[in-house]
């Protein structure tokens, strides 16, 4: 039998945020880039141009989150290998986050038929090749879990004034398997495989739920103007909501309720500014879109990158002193 998730909806509680008394320090800017290159889009050619421009930007650090290539080509072990070359090679610091492409979808069968949770650990003792970020500069990071082990991909490291958080949340649901059709759809997993994978969603999100939780109170022990939450797959803000009906709870984004639930919970008792950053839908957005129209979280931010075709950045300024502290900036690349 499926181990079943139960559905979680959002809950509207009192506003409490308000503004931040965290010491000013002076400005910077970090990037945010994802879902990029996908061959079957034909990135790789326009890919140089977007690393160019982030090496020569005057950004401290930038964040990958997820998706290091297309999601109907095989899960082979070069695809690691060629990431890292990639996030190597830049001039600054990358801290990555793993996407749904490189791990939960390689069930699929135009990925090779891989087992998930097989790729999942693998992604874990190559991606995470020692404590410290990626590039050839790396910055210094705390991870949830030990090198090659279970939760290493979570992240978090403090920066002028601002925690940042790595969650390892990805795409297609956040791997959690609903129905045996869905297992089924397209893949080479058997029950026993889908029953695996929602174990290791239980687990995961549970793991993510405490890690998000610590990184608030780090955040609030530190007097941090601000905390910046990167994962990669899109939680259901743009889901239509009904009056007698929200839809961010339906089957599709169901693998996410939970966290998004003590997410807002957390954001709500937080004095200073919380940005969520996500990949996985492709599209540049910028928006507050907590609870619903008619009721604001105010110190609530969600920013979602580019992704293929659109081979561009953000780049985000972060300035204590200002009550939005994070002004944001999309990047965008010409192509030679």
């Amino acid at each position: 039998m499926f181990v079943r998730i139960a559905a979680l909806s959002l809950v509207s509680l009192a506003l409490v945020a308000g503004p931040c008394a965290a010491q000013t320090v002076t400005p910077f800017s970090f990037g945010l880039w994802g879902d990029m290159p996908y061959k079957k889009a034909g990135d790789d050619p326009k890919l140089p141009a977007v690393l160019q421009s982030i090496n020569q930007s005057d950004i401290a650090f930038s964040l990958y989150d997820g998706d290091i290539k297309d999601g109907s080509s095989k899960c082979t072990d070069e695809v690691y290998t060629d990431a890292l070359k990639m996030f190597n090679g830049m001039a600054k610091p990358v801290v990555y986050v793993p996407g749904d492409n490189e791990w939960t979808d390689c069930h699929r069968s135009n990925n090779g038929g891989f087992d998930t949770l097989e790729r999942l650990a693998h992604l874990r003792k190559v991606m995470f090749p020692s404590a410290n970020s990626l590039g050839q500069i790396t910055l210094a990071l705390e991870h949830q879990g030990k090198l090659g082990e279970k939760f290493v991909e979570n992240t978090r490291f403090n920066h002028g004034g601002v925690v940042f958080v790595g969650i390892n949340q990805p795409g297609s649901n956040n791997n959690a398997v609903l129905s045996e059709k869905e297992c089924k759809n397209k893949s080479a997993r058997d029950n026993a495989q889908c029953d695996a994978a929602n174990a290791e969603y239980l687990e995961r999100d549970a793991a993510n739920v405490a890690w998000m939780m610590a990184s608030f109170a780090a955040a609030k022990s530190q007097n941090a103007a601000g905390i910046v939450l990167v994962t990669q797959g899109d939680p259901g803000f743009d889901l239509p909501e009904t009056e007698d009906f929200d839809e961010s709870t339906q089957a599709s984004v169901r693998g996410y309720r939970n966290f998004m639930t003590k997410l807002t919970e957390q954001t709500e008792k937080f004095k200073g500014q919380v940005l969520f950053v996500h990949g996985d839908t492709h599209y540049f957005k910028h928006d507050k879109p907590l609870y619903h129209p008619n009721k604001m979280l105010t110190n609530f931010t969600r920013l979602q990158t580019f992704g293929s075709p659109s081979l561009h950045w953000v780049r985000v300024t972060v300035d204590t002193a200002s009550a939005n502290v994070f002004t944001v900036h999309p990047v965008i690349v010409r192509q030679p």
